[in-house]
């Protein structure tokens, strides 16, 4: 090739590059960028999001997202500040697990502003501004909760009203204590409106008295423990049942019980049907926990996020304002939501509800039991 026709060339691929630059045309490498979604989340500490990081990560990445992921270890301005970040990165969608419904919304009104798409995920975030949010029935959470306690302690729950037995009267009735979870989060809130509405006819008809009533912050074990134990001092160690929110705030709770020989007799609640959960229960000491399988909320959160990007339509949402998803009949605005039903877990079902379904490992539900004493595995 003479030096002539080289420059010849030359020229023309440089003009046909400013002519692309002017035209405003995307290069051909600009126009394959995959969309981002960010996936926020309160913390790891809570054995079930780390489960679903990974599962909506791939969900996500299979669809042909990339993906960006934050935990802000229950620190809200942390979680805030990671979420203007993954803006600031070209997110076009986030998935939230806030840890605090109200503080979130300074970052999630900005997103909802620039236009991203604000699925709120499980816990609620108190914006109308979001896209959706997707949960379990947390009302139905705490009912379970409060009817598995009752049940244990041999009530009829299916009796049309509360019913003395033969060893709780209104001489002498249930020393209950009541352990709800972080105070920020919004579920919490609708835990113990279930819970009420199950446990408070009884305590009005006085056969229960509610001996404490504490909320744990960020749902730590070890605060459920300093607690309990705080309480059993308290009550010279005379409690007959605890409802407490979940298998982390019960398991810490259990602690102190066992230190006073009551674990196993003083019937206690949990709920997501964790492993050491479930592992409680069989050996006889959580009484019940609540089955939220996130295996079905996790996709449920992709396909959303996925449909609302392409601008199709979402089967299944409703409108609920405010005031019914915070019980405050204050609050304002309203949200599309979706929500899966729970189940209660005990020791005549776990098998079937968390073993069979291979929610958690044969191994870890019958951690140190005796071979023996174990059914086969699935």
């Amino acid at each position: 090739m003479s030096h002539k026709l080289f420059r010849t060339l030359l020229t023309t691929l440089l003009l046909a590059v400013v002519v692309t630059g002017l035209l405003g045309v995307v290069p051909a490498a600009k126009a394959q960028d995959k969309v981002i979604v960010g996936l926020s989340f309160s913390d790891f500490a809570t054995e079930r999001w780390k489960n679903e990081e990974i599962l909506m990560r791939g969900l996500l990445e299979e669809k042909g997202y990339e993906v960006l992921s934050a935990e802000a270890n229950q620190d809200v301005k942390l979680q805030n500040d990671q979420i203007d970040n993954m803006v600031a990165q070209g997110a076009k969608a986030l998935i939230i697990i806030a840890q605090d419904g109200d503080a979130i919304v300074t970052s999630v009104d900005k997103a909802a502003d620039a236009g991203v798409l604000v699925v709120a995920y499980d816990r609620l975030i108190k914006s109308p501004k979001i896209a959706a949010y997707l949960s379990f029935n947390n009302v139905e959470v705490g009912r379970q909760q409060g009817l598995g306690v009752l049940k244990a302690l041999g009530f009829d729950v299916e009796a049309e009203e509360p019913t003395a037995t033969d060893k709780w009267t209104k001489e002498n009735p249930v020393k209950l204590v009541k352990l709800g979870g972080s105070i920020t989060d919004n579920n919490a809130i609708l835990f113990r409106q279930g819970q009420d509405e199950v446990v408070m006819p009884y305590v009005e008809a006085g056969l229960i008295t509610v001996v404490a009533d504490q909320w744990v912050e960020n749902w730590d074990a070890a605060n459920a423990l300093k607690l309990m134990e705080n309480i059993l001092t308290a009550q010279a160690n005379a409690v007959d049942a605890v409802v407490a929110s979940n298998d982390g705030t019960a398991l810490g709770a259990l602690q102190a019980l066992k230190a006073q020989q009551l674990a196993g007799i003083v019937p206690i609640s949990g709920q997501d049907a964790t492993a050491d959960g479930c592992n409680s229960i069989v050996k006889g000491e959580l009484t019940v926990s609540i089955l939220k399988d996130i295996r079905n909320l996790s996709p449920l959160a992709v396909d959303l996020t996925d449909k609302l990007l392409k601008g199709e339509e979402v089967e299944g949402l409703k409108e609920y304002t405010m005031a019914e998803l915070t019980n405050n009949k204050d609050a304002e605005g309203n949200v599309m939501a979706y929500f899966l039903p729970v189940e209660q877990v005990n020791k005549d079902n776990v098998y079937d509800l968390v073993v069979k379904s291979a929610f958690q490992a044969y191994d870890d539900v019958y951690r140190d039991i005796p071979e023996n004493e174990r059914p086969p595995k699935p």
